[in-house]
């Protein structure tokens, strides 16, 4: 979950402790191996990928990787943001259809992913290991594992789609190294939404917050604190009876969000991202994409530094791809 600014109560637990009387607190991830630890720590002391540096320069949104360099520019940036690999050769006629259309993309991304690449004659054993059948060939890889590839060229359509429902999957958007946010000033207006959750009220909590929002819409707590009073208030109005709903209509996914909705306010985190995530890969059109949009927007509340944040998000793209 986000932290809450310290000093202040924290919504979630007073919310928990009066409404639903559990912990949304698990246990830690320890199984991760050291490999991939350490490219976390290198990706941290890393500068943010650069949309300004020239080209294939290393450390740009457009980056050539050789055997040399695929570990920091593709495995440890990957723990910053997305990287799509680029697989590619130069008597590859699809492959020059197809380049300057993800070199584009990824310019306009402004760092939000990096486009890495890949000679597939000049580094035979990247694509070996990559196990490349045909090119061009195209995966993407987030916090060191491949999430999502396909093969040949496509449209420029297409190819957006795939980049944005990538970034919009691991990242949500967000550009590494921006401008670290000011601590903020003790707010008076945060006492009163305190003050309900202290009493249980969520309905006065919700009304409170969502009054500092529109005075002042980038409030640094208030958003997510309303966040997450909102998702204990829909957990609350579900109840346990909405997993015997859900389970009675696998394919009402209304049915299925509230249900995610009750496990998360319950703390089942893991058994809430898997509900949704179970309906992404059997649906389509506007039932996948309200399935998807409703389990981004659980991300947010529990928060990326949780690591069952990350492995869902992994899932995720394995689901959309």
């Amino acid at each position: 979950m986000q932290p809450t600014r310290p000093g202040r109560p924290d919504p979630r637990a007073q919310a928990q402790q009066a409404q639903m009387a559990a912990a949304m607190a698990g246990a830690v991830d320890l199984a991760a191996v050291k490999a991939r630890s350490d490219a976390a720590a290198r990706a941290q002391a890393a500068p943010p990928p650069s949309p300004s540096a020239p080209a294939g320069a290393p450390g740009g949104a457009v980056v050539d990787v050789t055997e040399a360099t695929f570990q920091a520019e593709v495995l440890d940036r990957s723990f910053q943001v997305p990287v799509v690999l680029d697989l590619w050769a130069e008597w590859c006629g699809p492959c020059k259809q197809l380049s300057p259309v993800l070199e584009a993309l990824a310019v306009e991304g402004g760092g939000s992913w990096v486009l890495a690449k890949v000679d597939v004659e000049a580094n035979p054993a990247l694509a070996q290991g990559l196990r490349v059948q045909g090119i061009p060939a195209v995966k993407a890889v987030w916090q060191g594992q491949l999430v999502a590839e396909f093969t040949g060229a496509i449209p420029e359509e297409q190819a957006r789609q795939f980049v944005t429902e990538l970034v919009q999957a691991t990242t949500g958007g967000a550009v590494p190294g921006g401008a670290a946010p000011e601590e903020a000033a003790e707010d008076p207006r945060l006492d009163a939404a305190e003050a309900a959750l202290e009493r249980g009220d969520l309905a006065a909590a919700e009304a409170a917050y969502q009054a500092i929002l529109a005075e002042e819409p980038d409030h640094p707590d208030a958003g997510i604190a309303l966040r997450q009073v909102q998702l204990f208030r829909r957990a609350e109005e579900a109840g346990p009876d909405a997993l015997d709903a859900a389970d009675a209509a696998p394919d009402d996914v209304t049915a299925q969000t509230r249900a995610a909705d009750f496990l998360l306010g319950t703390g089942n985190i893991e058994a809430a991202f898997d509900r949704l995530l179970d309906v992404v890969r059997r649906s389509a059109g506007e039932d996948r994409d309200q399935a998807r949009q409703h389990l981004v927007e659980l991300f947010g509340i529990v928060g990326d530094e949780d690591p069952r944040v990350g492995a869902a998000r992994r899932a995720l793209m394995t689901a959309l791809f």
